[in-house]
């Protein structure tokens, strides 16, 4: 079963957007490239511009741990989570 992935960043005032948004397509062209990966799109809040959400899809449960746990994504991810000063937060979803 097909599961939606909602990923939450804030990203803090004293930031610059773009180094934020070169590891954000760093990790979006990574996840493009492995199994199981269906979509994915990336928000940014109007009311809120330094809050992001990423939408992916994933085939199943255990293609978006596969990626979760990749060793490339988690290099970056730990980049960007030392940038934002906390870890980003996952939801997982999946359809009824």
């Amino acid at each position: 079963m097909a599961v939606k992935i909602l990923i939450k960043r804030k990203i803090p005032e004293n930031i610059k957007a773009t180094l934020f948004n070169t590891l954000i397509r760093q990790l979006r062209i990574l996840a493009t490239q492995q199994s199981g990966y269906i979509s994915g799109e990336t928000l940014r809040r109007i009311d809120q511009p330094n809050e992001y959400l990423v939408i992916s899809t994933w085939k199943d449960i255990a293609a978006w741990n596969a990626w979760k746990e990749h060793k490339e994504r988690a290099e970056i991810q730990n980049q960007i989570d030392v940038m934002l000063g906390e870890p980003t937060q996952y939801e997982i979803f999946g359809h009824l």
